[in-house]
């Protein structure tokens, strides 16, 4: 789908992002983003993996999350905030390969909720396969203070 970015989106993710000490945590990056559309990816290291040594559930509802909630913000107005109302994932294969990678893009941009897919990817060689799909409804909220973005 196509869609009209907010002014600024831009820099108000990447701004955001950067201060995300989850995802620092985990070594995440961000890039590409485009209206509608972010992705977030992660490389799999023992510090985020689990008991069998795939990527933790946790991680990678984090980034999946994380991915539909600046898809939301790269179409709301500036001087508003994202906050996940709702989310549910299907885990559908283990978390492994040289990256994850969560993909999410906006299905539907409303005034005061908009409803994101995130769909996860283990990635090897280029190659994408799909392990995980999210699907989130993301509030816009007036940003006061330091909740904003």
């Amino acid at each position: 789908m196509n869609f009209t970015p907010s002014e600024g989106w831009e820099a108000r993710i990447t701004s955001s992002f950067a201060r995300q000490g989850l995802m620092t945590t985990m070594g995440a990056v961000i890039h590409p983003i485009a209206p509608g559309i972010v992705e977030i990816a992660v490389v799999p290291s023992p510090a985020i993996s689990q008991q069998h040594g795939f990527v933790h559930g946790g991680a990678v509802s984090a980034i999946a999350d994380t991915a539909a909630g600046y898809a939301a913000v790269s179409l709301m107005p500036p001087g508003t905030a994202a906050l996940t109302t709702e989310l549910k994932i299907n885990f559908m294969a283990p978390a492994g390969g040289e990256r994850i990678v969560a993909r999410g893009e906006v299905v539907k941009a409303g005034r005061t909720l908009t409803v994101v897919q995130t769909n996860v990817f283990t990635e090897t060689g280029g190659t994408r396969k799909l392990i995980a799909l999210l699907i989130a409804t993301i509030m816009t909220l007036e940003a006061k203070g330091d909740f904003s973005d």
